[in-house]
């Protein structure tokens, strides 16, 4: 099976569920705290892109930092640039886990969406 980039928070349990089937699922994961290490500007702009996903779906809008920071009402604002490096400033705004192979790319944790893309082939 393939290496999987794994963006998470160790404390979340939503996380370890998606690390567990993961690794159940036989991936070798490369491992990123989200509190520790975010990615780069560029990395979160490349998986934005790859991921088809609106980018307001990268952010933790459950989270407190998300709260604290009102940007509920301030993202529509935002650029582009600006909602992405205000996503790489804080680990915990991110919505979690991310997950890359490189190519495909998913955000947060589904089992029915992780078994079309991350499944065995």
């Amino acid at each position: 099976m393939s290496t999987l980039t794994v963006y998470h928070y160790p404390k979340c349990g939503t996380c370890r569920k998606a690390v567990k089937w993961l690794e159940e699922h036989g991936h070798h994961l490369e491992l990123h705290n989200l509190k520790e290490t975010t990615p780069s500007s560029e990395q979160m702009s490349e998986m934005i892109d790859r991921s088809g996903l609106e980018l307001k779906k990268f952010f933790n809008t459950s989270g407190e930092v998300y709260k604290e920071l009102g940007l509920k009402d301030k993202l529509p604002g935002l650029s582009r640039e600006e909602a992405i490096q205000l996503l790489v400033s804080n680990g915990m705004l991110i919505k979690r886990p991310l997950v890359t192979d490189g190519h495909k790319v998913t955000v947060g944790f589904k089992e029915d969406s992780y078994e079309q893309s991350w499944g065995d082939k």
